[in-house]
Formats: C-alpha cells, sequence, structure tokens
C-alpha cells in the first residue's frame, strides 16, 4: 500500500556506512524459490540509492523522500495540524510528518505498522465502513492534511489492477472531501493511465489548486505519479 515497490517491516538503522549510502553494489547471497522477477526487484531494492540512504537515515521506507520533496513545495507538514495517512505501512510518510513537528496524526492499514509515537495507527481495512469515522474519532476532528499511499494488492491482470487502483483513491478522495478542514490538502499515490485525468478534474472542483508530481525519489521507470490537491474549498 506504500511506495511503489511490495511492502517489508520496518527496516533497522544501520551500524555504519555513509548517509548518502554510496559504496559497491550489494549482492545476493542466494535466489533459491525467488522468481526472476522477484530477484530483479531485490537487486533493485538493495542497490537503489533511495534505499540505502533511506537505511542509513532509519527511515523506514524509501518513500520517506517522496513525501518529503511534496511537503517542501507545499509545506502542508506544519505544528498543530491534524493529519490522516491512508495506508501508512510501512509508516515512511507519517514519520517524515513527525520530524516537521506534526504530533496530531492518525494512520491506517491492512498491515501491522510498529507503533511511531504520538501517531495512531489503527490496522483495518480503509473500505470498512466503520473506518472512516474510527479515524476522526482517533484524530479528535477535521483534518488539515489527508494522505494516501494506498494500493490494492494485485491479481496480475493490468486494467484489473489499474481499476483497483483509481477505485481506491477515489475512496480517499471522498474521504477527504468529507472531512478536510476548508483550506487543507490532499496528497495520494496514483499511477499514469486512464482514469487520472477524470480524477483530477473531479479534485479540481473541490481545491483551488491541483498538480501532477513526480518526486526524484520515484523511479524513472516507474508509472507512479502523486496527485497534490490544496486549497480544499468546501462540499
Amino acid at each position: 500500500m506504500t511506495d511503489d515497490t511490495p511492502r517489508k517491516r520496518m527496516v533497522k538503522p544501520p551500524t555504519g556506512g555513509l548517509e548518502g549510502g554510496r559504496g559497491k553494489p550489494a549482492r545476493l547471497k542466494t535466489a533459491k524459490q525467488r522468481t526472476p522477477s522477484q530477484q530483479a526487484w531485490l537487486n533493485r531494492q538493495v542497490n537503489d540509492p533511495f534505499s540505502a540512504k533511506a537505511r542509513a537515515m532509519g527511515y523506514r521506507s524509501r518513500a520517506a523522500f517522496k513525501i518529503t520533496e511534496i511537503d517542501d513545495k507545499h509545506r502542508f507538514f506544519k505544528p498543530g495540524a491534524r493529519v490522516v495517512d491512508l495506508g501508512l505501512a510501512p509508516g515512511g510518510w507519517t514519520q517524515i510528518a513527525i520530524l516537521r513537528g506534526v504530533t496530531n496524526i492518525v494512520g491506517v492499514d491492512l498491515l501491522e505498522v510498529d507503533p511511531l509515537p504520538p501517531a495512531k495507527i489503527l490496522q483495518m481495512d480503509f473500505t470498512d465502513p466503520e473506518c472512516a469515522p474510527r479515524l476522526i474519532e482517533l484524530l479528535g476532528g477535521a483534518p488539515d492534511v489527508v494522505l494516501s499511499d494506498m494500493a490494492p494488492n494485485t491479481v496480475g491482470h493490468r486494467e484489473t489492477d489499474h481499476l483497483r487502483i483509481v477505485g481506491l483513491i477515489e475512496a480517499a478522495i471522498d474521504f477527504a472531501i468529507e472531512v478536510l478542514k476548508p483550506g487543507g490538502t490532499f496528497v495520494a499515490k496514483a499511477f499514469q493511465g486512464g482514469g487520472t485525468d477524470r480524477l483530477i478534474a473531479g479534485l479540481k472542483v473541490h481545491f483551488k489548486d491541483v498538480r501532477n508530481f513526480k518526486p526524484k525519489a520515484s523511479r524513472q521507470d516507474s508509472s507512479e505519479v502523486f496527485l497534490v490537491a490544496t486549497g480544499f474549498k468546501g462540499r
């Protein structure tokens, strides 16, 4: 649900190495019981400079650099802000929000997530009708920011997978429109392809500014983009 890569648990900070993650390319010791695609992803992950830098800095995922770059441009992580993180596992986005002064943040994911105090973490299916009210209850009021790094489990059929991705984004947009404070911000991971233009058009009805953004930490060969909508105009 987070990042454009398979899910993983928290990465422990290393005992040595450079912050920038530079060094000789790592080689995996064994490829037993791995498909070629799994082996390729693991090799890329081990040698990716942003993944290496994330490990060196103690970040839970390389996605931390993506939300950092987005926030550097739009400045929505502020002390006193209320933030909801949909699909937070393994916690990279929430981690950056906390480092930037956010103390009132709630997140939800199907996966178990290691604690990230002071964040309140709910292990639940966001599409469960009981989830949205529970998130707002834990947050203590309307959010200033809604983040969505959600992605469904893929089935291997490109068109079906894309429709499921778009469906989750639509659910996140509906939630944001329902709960955001006026002037609020919505950020969601999306993928280039059919349906993205329609999502942007819908967001423009409710937000003053809507943009596609591709952070440097997003791999260039990935169709991943981020929808950044600011200045919520209300329902």
